[in-house]
């Protein structure tokens, strides 16, 4: 029996829910509110627990292609400059936890991702469709999309295209932090503010002074910031993030543009010169009209509560639609990824005609929700010990110092394997 999945959002979560929900023997219809696939944003770090499933999903030799394999995360103070301490990723990584910790550019990922679902029959990739709404009566699921000019040109509804009405047997949500779906589902407030803004660049290594470059993944930690930089692209350029509390103004979702390095300069002052050579580095380079600073504005919402806020009926959510999080444990990807495999667990048990679609996407929110609102509440956590002042931070240095990698290591994460995984 061939059932049809609907999925909304062509990001790193919708295709990854593509490439599983064909694996599972579902045929697929996916639908993206933009005029091309494409990915913005800057890295993406990967851990051991990511990198298994796309292992799994055939992407090895995609993945070596353009990643890059850092041997060792080191954490130091952003102040001083000194090394709190440091966690061996590469073979141990290897060993340990039976796949590598990987960094890669994030239209890379996306890249793969969408090169390996338009290689599967019945998939059906559709551009310019933003969701418009839904209708789930029990049996099936109608999917709404208006068409995207109308939207652009602000166009009288009378006039414009009628709305394009695709029926499924399941509806997936992974439309991102503003999600449509989710708003029609929950009917919740939107993402909440969270006061830090991340500057993010990307540039070539050989555009850096030796001392600069790196093969491995940088932690800076400072009062009210931090700053991560390591190799994608094969270690050929440097991704750099720097994250600072500070004030957002204006509409969220229109954000994503140049960012003054003069403002991030400033907020630097305090810290180590190598740190703010870096920072400087990258201001001088778009200066020169080469790759510069862009600007985000970072939400997110509170951990998950329950399976109700990641499927109900034939619909659900995967993702940053269902989970958005901060950054602070570098697992935004992963668990979009993590939660795509276990949609394609629940999907293929769902093509027994004894097993209802309802109670199988039920099954895959169970079996999520606990994983993600942990991951969520986790990174939480960490920002506040990123961005510790005081007692907390003199209390975070030395049990960093003393500690080392038990403290940055993450079993829990990396080498457990999700139920429905």
């Amino acid at each position: 029996m061939t059932r049809q999945a609907l999925i909304a959002g062509g990001g790193i979560g919708g295709l990854a829910a593509a490439l599983a929900a064909s694996r599972a023997g579902w045929d697929v219809r996916l639908y993206e509110r933009a005029s091309a696939f494409s990915e913005v944003g800057a890295g993406v770090q990967l851990g051991p627990n990511v990198v298994r499933l796309l292992h799994g999903w055939g992407l090895q030799g995609a993945l070596g292609r353009v990643a890059a394999f850092p041997d060792r995360l080191v954490v130091r103070d952003a102040v001083s400059g000194h090394e709190l301490g440091a966690l061996p990723l590469g073979s141990r990584a290897l060993e340990k936890y039976g796949a590598p910790y990987l960094t890669l550019h994030r239209a890379d990922l996306h890249a793969l991702l969408l090169q390996a679902v338009q290689a599967r029959d019945h998939v059906w990739l559709t551009l310019n469709s933003p969701v418009a709404g839904y209708a789930d009566n029990g049996r099936e699921v109608t999917l709404r999309t208006q068409p995207a000019a109308a939207a652009t040109l602000g166009l009288d509804p009378a006039q414009a295209e009628p709305l394009l009405e695709i029926e499924g047997d399941a509806l997936i949500g992974a439309d991102g932090l503003w999600s449509r779906v989710r708003q029609l589902m929950l009917g919740d407030a939107p993402p909440r503010v969270t006061g830090h803004l991340a500057y993010r660049a990307l540039l070539p290594q050989t555009s850096l002074p030796a001392r600069l470059r790196s093969q491995q993944v940088s932690v800076w930690l400072g009062p009210r910031l931090h700053v991560v930089h390591y190799p994608v692209r094969g270690g050929e350029w440097l991704n750099v993030v720097a994250i600072v509390q500070g004030q957002v103004a204006g509409d969220l979702q229109d954000w994503d543009h140049h960012a003054n390095g003069a403002e991030l300069q400033q907020a630097m002052g305090g810290t180590s010169r190598l740190l703010r050579d870096l920072v400087q580095a990258v201001t001088d380079g778009g200066n020169r009209g080469g790759p510069s600073w862009r600007l985000w504005p970072l939400s997110d919402r509170p951990p998950m509560t329950g399976a109700a806020q990641q499927a109900r009926g034939r619909v659900a959510l995967l993702g940053d639609a269902a989970h958005p999080m901060r950054p602070y444990l570098a697992q935004g990807a992963g668990m979009a990824i993590e939660d795509a495999a276990a949609l394609g667990t629940a999907l293929a048990q769902a093509l027994d005609p004894a097993l209802d679609v309802q109670l199988m996407l039920q099954r895959y929110a169970l079996n999520r929700w606990q994983r993600n609102a942990r991951v969520q509440a986790r990174s939480i956590r960490n920002g506040q010990i990123f961005h510790a002042r005081g007692p907390l931070r003199w209390a975070r240095d030395a049990s960093m110092k003393v500690l080392g990698d038990k403290l940055l290591d993450m079993p829990w994460l990396y080498g457990s394997v999700p139920r429905g995984v």
